[in-house]
């Protein structure tokens, strides 16, 4: 007979005891419904398509939260965006990037909240480019200057204001689910906090203002 360590003639023991009272329960096992499903597949890494490819950095005008001063707009000591007209803010924006203003039935009801937590109201607007894309500018007075802190453009599904949270849903290719964007404020700029998938079919918190809305609604979202 071979020799064993002691410690392994221990083991061996002590299974060779235990087998009488192990055999009743692996055959009741067999029974309730294990079953042999063949042998186990082989677990490879995923395969790299052109490894050696990498896209060229994000440039600053195509980053989303780049701040921008707005040209051509007076200082704002009061720091409340409050203090601007929206159409004005829109249209001096959009005009200094070589843009044409947009037409007043495409601008969405202006919203002011305060999304840079300073206490002091923000503002939130939107322009439809059509029946389906549409611009998200979010501005801020920044030392007494108007500062546009957000330019998102796609489908907006809905717009959110949750804890100080600026929301952006936007539709995916699974109609079952879009896409939520969650954007806070860091101190200095607006940046990506979260980004999940949500049930298409989840339902938004209803404005309270009835239609037609008026021309600039504190802290709601249309």
């Amino acid at each position: 007979m071979r020799w064993l360590p002691r410690r392994a003639r221990t083991a061996l023991t002590s299974l060779a005891a235990l087998a009488p009272l192990l055999a009743p329960v692996t055959g009741c096992a067999s029974l309730e419904g294990l079953q042999n499903e063949g042998a186990a597949r082989d677990v490879k890494a995923p395969l790299a398509l052109w490894p050696g490819y990498a896209p060229a950095p994000l440039r600053r005008e195509e980053n989303p939260a780049a701040r921008k001063a707005v040209p051509g707009l007076a200082r704002i000591p009061s720091g409340s965006m409050a203090a601007a007209d929206p159409l004005t803010v829109l249209d001096a924006d959009i005009t200094s990037g070589g843009g044409t203003a947009p037409t007043p039935a495409s601008v969405r009801r202006p919203v002011l909240h305060d999304v840079t937590g300073d206490r002091k109201p923000d503002l939130i607007m939107v322009v439809d480019l059509g029946p389906r894309t549409s611009e998200l500018r979010v501005y801020s007075v920044q030392k007494k200057i108007v500062t546009r802190v957000l330019l998102l453009g796609g489908v907006l599904a809905g717009v959110e204001l949750a804890a100080g949270h600026l929301v952006v849903r936007e539709p995916t290719k699974d109609l079952r689910y879009v896409s939520v964007t969650d954007y806070a404020w860091n101190g200095d700029a607006m940046e990506l906090w979260d980004l999940t998938l949500d049930d298409a079919r989840t339902r938004q918190t209803p404005s309270p203002y009835p239609s037609p809305a008026p021309a600039l609604t504190p802290g709601t979202l249309p």
